[in-house]
């Protein structure tokens, strides 16, 4: 029995030996201080919380800046007649473009239905040529600007930061580029500095580049800049990893158009194979495909037929174009 009780009170008295030697002697003999300043050594929190804090406060500026452009695209989805013409680089007015697309549909109207085409004939092309025909050349020229635009971008940032390496401030090598680039890019870069003379800041000019070129290429332009204006940083840098960006977005669209010149050949020939078989029936027996025109039943069968040819091009289309 004293055996059993002194086996106890030594294993008790080890195991309170062991909770001390666990929790209080690292306290008493310094070593849980030691291990403290080694790891403020190791670890300089005022320098890591002040690098923290300064990428939180750069994320959360560009995510402003990404959430303020993402509210103006959701905002206007719809676009002006006003600004689609100047986005086209039209000079014309809205007014101006109105009157001529309702004189250019009622001249075809007129036309149409003094040869003999029939009322309903005359309306549908004049229809089609004072609402759609201009629309059609508007969004024609707008592409047409947009694509030398992208030709010419990176071109120019390059030499944005080359002078800007070389000393000069971001305003003196945007005049740069305004001086000697081609158009369009450089009125859009006049544009640029005609907004800033007047007080604007010149991130939020260039953000506004968007407005006038509705491009991906010309938005990440203005954030850089933004953001820059807003944050610091080093410019060329950022401007230089954006001229590759653009480089490559560039490759990538030849790439992918080169890649669907296959399918669109096949659309193309799919397409136009019943016009030219057509025509080729009408210069054989014309009385034979006569009746497609001349007899009411052919005329709804032919007005059929274009619907769904449009409908079939416009698939084609779908599955062939690629958005980037």
């Amino acid at each position: 029995m004293q055996i059993q009780t002194l086996a106890v009170a030594f294993l008790a008295a080890t195991a309170v030996g062991g909770l001390a030697w666990v929790f209080i002697y690292p306290s008493l003999s310094g070593q849980k201080a030691a291990e403290q300043r080694r790891a403020s050594l190791a670890r300089p929190e005022p320098v890591v919380r002040m690098a923290d804090r300064s990428q939180r406060s750069r994320r959360e500026q560009v995510e402003g800046s990404l959430k303020e452009v993402e509210a103006r695209l959701k905002k206007e989805k719809k676009v002006a007649l006003s600004t689609r013409l100047t986005q086209a680089g039209v000079k014309w007015t809205p007014k101006g473009f109105i009157i001529g697309s309702g004189v250019l549909g009622a001249l075809m109207f007129a036309i149409t239905y003094l040869l003999g085409g029939g009322l309903m004939a005359a309306v549908g092309l004049g229809f089609a040529a004072g609402f759609g025909l201009p629309r059609w050349a508007l969004n024609y020229l707008k592409k047409r600007r947009e694509k030398n635009f992208l030709k010419a971008l990176p071109d120019a940032v390059d030499v944005i930061v080359r002078g800007i390496k070389a000393g000069l401030p971001l305003f003196d090598s945007l005049k740069v580029v305004a001086a000697d680039a081609p158009e369009p890019l450089k009125s859009e870069f006049l544009a640029i500095l005609e907004t800033q003379a007047i007080g604007m800041p010149l991130g939020e000019a260039c953000a506004r580049l968007y407005d006038r070129m509705p491009l991906p290429e010309a938005n990440f332009f203005g954030i850089v800049v933004a953001i820059q204006q807003k944050s610091g940083g080093n410019l060329s840098e950022a401007l230089g990893n954006l001229s590759k960006v653009l480089r490559d977005r560039k490759r990538m669209k030849e790439k992918i158009q080169a890649m669907s010149m296959e399918a669109k050949a096949s659309a193309g020939i799919i397409g136009s194979l019943p016009p030219i078989v057509m025509f080729l029936v009408y210069l054989t027996t014309p009385d034979y495909i006569s009746l497609l025109w001349t007899h009411p039943t052919g005329q709804l069968l032919l007005a059929g037929c274009v619907l769904w040819m449009a409908i079939g091009i416009f698939v084609m289309k779908q599955m062939i174009n690629f958005d980037f």
